[in-house]
């Protein structure tokens, strides 16, 4: 769809047609970079009630793109994503609520989202929903079964889960296969991510795990 079309059809109330602009607003698609735009077109988007536009609208809140900071609002609108059925609006509502952003600390209440999350597909909760029952946050402790919930996320293609995945491999001496899904995870992973796993395989005891940092060839 060429970016006037698309702007007719926000113009006339499509929803989605909104939610595409304020996408394109955002990323400079077709136009320059306006978050206040995009921010607004994703308003209109949530209130014609698409849950995904009332997911973006909540990360917009969450972290100052086009309005001031402001967690309250944004887990309203994740809330609101949540109740629509969408995976991504339960992650991040879940996130508020393990932090105690916007909202009290509730762990309980954020792997009760985390698991709805991950039974609907979402791969990044897959790997929260390990994390919670290996570490008994929000849930009893059960170590036994978060190695599901890792191979699944890493599985899904999320990176975390990968190293997540890759980590048990390790501990239980399965060298190569830690190494085959933590290429994965470095080619994915965010610079956050990358900057705090770097210095952990480097300084590993395998050659091989320290091969992935340091450019060796094995």
């Amino acid at each position: 769809m060429v970016m006037a079309e698309l702007e007719q059809r926000a113009q006339r109330g499509e929803v989605l047609a909104q939610f595409l602009l304020g996408q394109a607003c955002m990323e400079g698609r077709g136009r320059d970079i306006d978050a206040g735009a995009g921010m607004a077109w994703f308003e209109r988007a949530a209130n014609g009630g698409l849950a995904q536009a009332m997911n973006m609208l909540g990360r917009c809140h969450e972290l100052g793109h086009g309005t001031p900071v402001n967690h309250e609002l944004a887990a309203v609108w994740y809330r609101q994503a949540a109740d629509g059925g969408l995976d991504w609006g339960m992650y991040n509502l879940a996130n508020l609520l393990a932090t105690g952003r916007g909202l009290a600390r509730d762990e309980v209440a954020a792997y009760a989202l985390y698991l709805r999350a991950a039974q609907a597909g979402h791969a990044k909760s897959m790997n929260l929903v390990g994390r919670c029952l290996e570490e008994g946050r929000g849930v009893a402790a059960d170590p036994a079964a978060a190695p599901a919930w890792y191979l699944r996320s890493a599985e899904a293609g999320d990176f975390r889960g990968q190293a997540s995945h890759a980590s048990l491999l390790l501990a239980a001496g399965e060298v190569d296969a830690a190494v085959h899904w933590l290429r994965k995870a470095l080619a994915n992973g965010s610079p956050s991510f990358m900057a705090a796993i770097r210095p952990q395989l480097a300084a590993s005891p395998h050659a091989a795990i320290r091969a992935l940092v340091t450019g060796q060839a094995m």
